[in-house]
C-alpha cells in the first residue's frame, strides 16, 4: 500500500471503523470468537463486559498488536488486516493502553513532544494545555511525578498531537478519583465536539453511559449486545445483569 493510500480521508457520514468476525490469538489461546461491530465517524461507542470478556485485546487486534489474528479490519476506508502495527496509525489511529505508557524520566512537555505527528491537523501544545490545564502546571514535571490521573491525562493528551482522528481508549478511569473522572468526561465531550472518533473500552459503567452514542456488550469474546443511548433507560436493568452491576 503507498503512502498516499494511508492517507487519513475526510468522509462525512462514512464508517471509522468496521470489525468482522474478528479472531485474536496469543500463542495457542485463542480470546476473541468473531467480533463484529462499526463505528461511524464522530461516534463515541462503549465495549463494554466483565473482566476477560475481550474487551482489551479487540483494542490491541485494531492495532495488530495481538499473537494472531483472523478477519477483516477497516479503518478508514483501509483493510488492515495484512498492515504492520507501525503503520496504522498513519490511518489516524491513537492508542491509549490501559499502562499508560508514559515515560518516567522525560517531563510532561517532553512527553507531549516526543511522538511523531501521523497526519496534519493535530492539536498543538496551547490547545492541548487549554483542554488539560493540570497538565499545563505540570509541564516541567517528570512523569513520576505525577499523580495517577495526571498520567492519565497525558497518556491521552499525547495521542492528541499526532493528528490522530479515531481513539482507542482503554479503562481510562481504572482507579482515579471521581473528580478527575469528571474532568476526563468533560475532555471526552470535547474531543466528540471537535469530530473525533473514539471507542471507550471502560470497566465504569456510570461514567460511560453518559457519554456514548451505543454500547456493544462483549462476552466470552464475542458481541452479544448493542444498546443505543435512546435505549439505554429502557433497557437499563438488563444490562446491568449482563454486566453483573
Amino acid at each position: 500500500m503507498t503512502e498516499a493510500a494511508l492517507e487519513y480521508r475526510d468522509l462525512d457520514g462514512a464508517e471509522m471503523l468496521r470489525v468482522r468476525d474478528l479472531h485474536a490469538f496469543y500463542g495457542e489461546s485463542h480470546i476473541l470468537h468473531g467480533v463484529d461491530f462499526d463505528v461511524r465517524r464522530g461516534e463515541l461507542v462503549t465495549l463494554l463486559g466483565r473482566n476477560g470478556a475481550g474487551r482489551s485485546t479487540t483494542l490491541k487486534a485494531i492495532m495488530n498488536m495481538v499473537g494472531h489474528r483472523t478477519g477483516s479490519i477497516v479503518i478508514n476506508g483501509n483493510e488492515t488486516l495484512a498492515m504492520r502495527p507501525h503503520r496504522i496509525p498513519r490511518l489516524g489511529v491513537g492508542y491509549c493502553p490501559e499502562e499508560r505508557g508514559i515515560f518516567s524520566s522525560l517531563d510532561v512537555e517532553e512527553n507531549l513532544l516526543l511522538p511523531p505527528t501521523v497526519r496534519s491537523g493535530g492539536m498543538s501544545l496551547d490547545e492541548i494545555y487549554e483542554m488539560f490545564p493540570n497538565l499545563y502546571e505540570r509541564r516541567r514535571s517528570q512523569g513520576t511525578r505525577l499523580s495517577g490521573g495526571e498520567q492519565q491525562m497525558l497518556a491521552m493528551a499525547r495521542i492528541l498531537r499526532t493528528g490522530a482522528r479515531l481513539l482507542l481508549l482503554d479503562e481510562i478511569t481504572e482507579g482515579l478519583a471521581p473528580v478527575i473522572n469528571q474532568a476526563l468526561g468533560e475532555v471526552l465531550v470535547k474531543l466528540k465536539e471537535r469530530g473525533m472518533t473514539i471507542v471507550l473500552v471502560e470497566q465504569n459503567f456510570r461514567f460511560a453511559a453518559p457519554l456514548a452514542d451505543r454500547h456493544f456488550v462483549m462476552e466470552h469474546g464475542r458481541i452479544i449486545e448493542e444498546i443505543s443511548a435512546a435505549e439505554l433507560p429502557s433497557r437499563r436493568e438488563h444490562l446491568n445483569s449482563l454486566l453483573g452491576v
